[in-house]
């Protein structure tokens, strides 16, 4: 069974969560591309933006999660892009000029090889941006795979973790540049101040957790995530502004020749 997305909890953090996605599309160079998909839309709300950046694109948003998609932007707030539920693993960009895939290929085992399909299918002149986040090695990230190995829960979250899933920027770089790519390739750390009494916590229960949570009895869950929340408020403590949370982002952009 696929994991579910909770919209709503995603969007807890939306200023902060969209940023990236601005910082990416910013650096495409394409002035009038006639296909446009946005790999893992989520909601939809930042696709709708890349047909008002190119207005004679047909844009469409694609997305694993049917709960995402269900809140996608419809009638005239969805600028004529079009929404459909699909797997990042089943797209071809054949046709395709600008393919955007923000903070969803780290779900996707084996997206390098993928990405070396789509640089092979996309349209001369076309354009691959993708972000992903390179925080697995952060105390977020490090002290919830600690927590799951622990002996308490080691029974019932092996192999639910994975420690690194997204390559380094320079791999990415070396995938495509062998291909013919032009591209560009780097890495931004987002210092994010968050506000609430689990701030952290709240922000990692709408991605990163969720495959423990999935794995978890509700009353397990409960009890997993406040023994996860202590851990969080010793690593990042609250200050009298809000609580710093350090994200790191690696960005690509490549255009084909």
């Amino acid at each position: 069974m696929p994991l579910r997305w909770d919209p709503d909890q995603y969007a807890r953090y939306g200023a902060e969560r969209s940023r990236p996605f601005f910082d990416l599309v910013s650096q495409i160079g394409a002035a009038a591309p006639a296909a446009v998909t946005d790999v893992g839309c989520g909601s939809g709300e930042l696709t709708v933006t890349l047909a008002e950046r190119w207005p004679a694109a047909t844009v469409r948003g694609i997305d694993s999660s049917t709960d995402m998609i269900a809140r996608a932007p419809r009638g005239k707030e969805a600028r004529g892009v079009s929404f459909a539920v699909a797997r990042a693993q089943d797209f071809d960009a054949t046709g395709t000029d600008v393919v955007v895939s923000n903070a969803a290929l780290q779900w996707v085992p084996g997206h390098d090889e993928l990405l070396g399909d789509w640089s092979r299918q996309l349209n001369a002149g076309g354009w691959i941006a993708f972000q992903v986040p390179d925080n697995f090695q952060a105390p977020s990230h490090r002290l919830m795979r600690e927590l799951a190995d622990s002996p308490a829960w080691r029974a019932r979250l092996h192999g639910v973790l994975r420690a690194d899933p997204v390559s380094p920027p320079a791999a990415y770089l070396d995938l495509l540049a062998a291909r013919g790519l032009r591209v560009n390739a780097w890495q931004t750390e987002y210092e994010h101040v968050l506000t609430g009494p689990d701030p952290v916590l709240e922000w990692v229960r709408a991605t990163g957790l969720r495959p423990v949570l999935a794995a978890l009895s509700e009353a397990d869950a409960a009890r997993f995530s406040a023994q996860y929340a202590a851990l969080l408020h010793e690593a990042y403590p609250a200050k009298p502004y809000g609580t710093v949370f350090g994200f790191r982002r690696t960005f690509v952009v490549a255009a084909k020749p």
